[in-house]
């Protein structure tokens, strides 16, 4: 996620990175402060999740995308398999880019 914010931020694409370790406890803060994180205004939004994508939708609204794990069953090394599964550099640019 911060490689590929780097690169779109040289190409011009204004980026941020937020991370959500704890969707509930996320959930518990006001909404004042849950809005200064994930504004509404921002529609182009993409979660990268190494895990199942149930409950992102709701994080990136219907205009965002969600890079998740969607199959299992991979037999690699952890970095090899990640990568295959599309949590890359150029996977990520990608869709970043078609949402904007």
């Amino acid at each position: 996620a911060l490689e590929a914010r780097e690169k779109l931020q040289s190409d011009g694409i204004a980026t941020r990175v937020v991370s959500m370790p704890c969707v509930e406890l996320f959930e518990e803060q006001p909404q004042a402060y849950r809005d200064e994180l994930l504004p509404p205004s921002v529609t182009a939004r993409l979660a990268i999740e190494a895990g199942v994508r149930q409950g992102w939708d709701r994080y990136v609204g219907p205009q965002g995308d969600v890079i998740c794990l969607d199959r299992f069953g991979a037999s690699a090394p952890g970095d090899v398999a990640l990568r295959e599964l599309g949590f890359n550099l150029e996977n990520v640019l990608q869709h970043a880019r078609a949402l904007i």
